[in-house]
């Protein structure tokens, strides 16, 4: 089933996140590394956000151009509860899709004006998945040029080791 196959990769990412997510300095939520860019907390508070927020936005078959909003949390608690909110809401509503639901269009309309229309299933991939990664990699450089150290993803960081890289052995 299509919607398992993207439970089984997100399930795989949450702990991820979540380790960039709790690095965030709690003195650091209103610094932003340029004036046009997202304060650090209102991008973590969005990278907390986007699965729950899309997830709840493929049960319906259209939805309007969203107004994209990023609010400033006062804490790093009330970023990780969005994320744990966020991440309880994806795994209660992504498994209600069957295959066919996934295969389905899914629209933005605005008004009468189609903005895009795609399976269900292409939206949450590129969105609710890709749209996520692509705003942990952003982080990652938030949390870089506040001189934290940047967990290992995929792969290692200069400051982590990955999980699938071995330990030195002593010589």
């Amino acid at each position: 089933m299509i919607s398992q196959y993207l439970l089984e990769e997100f399930e795989s990412q949450v702990p991820v996140t979540r380790r960039f997510l709790e690095r965030l300095p709690g003195d650091s939520l209103t610094w932003k590394p340029h004036p046009r860019s997202l304060t650090a907390g209102q991008l973590a508070y969005h990278l907390a956000f986007v699965p729950g927020g899309v997830v709840r936005g493929a049960q319906q078959s259209q939805i309007s151009p969203p107004a994209f909003q990023f609010p400033q949390p006062a804490s790093v608690l009330e970023v990780l509860e969005t994320f744990d909110q966020s991440v309880a809401t994806v795994r209660e509503v992504l498994p209600g899709f069957d295959d066919a639901a996934m295969n389905a269009t899914w629209r933005i309309v605005d008004g009468d004006k189609e903005i895009a229309a795609m399976p269900r299933v292409a939206f949450l991939r590129n969105i609710m998945l890709n749209h996520w990664y692509q705003h942990r990699g952003q982080f990652c450089v938030y949390l870089r040029l506040l001189d934290v150290a940047v967990p290992s993803s995929w792969g290692p960081s200069a400051d982590e080791r990955s999980a699938l890289q071995p330990e030195p052995q002593p010589a």
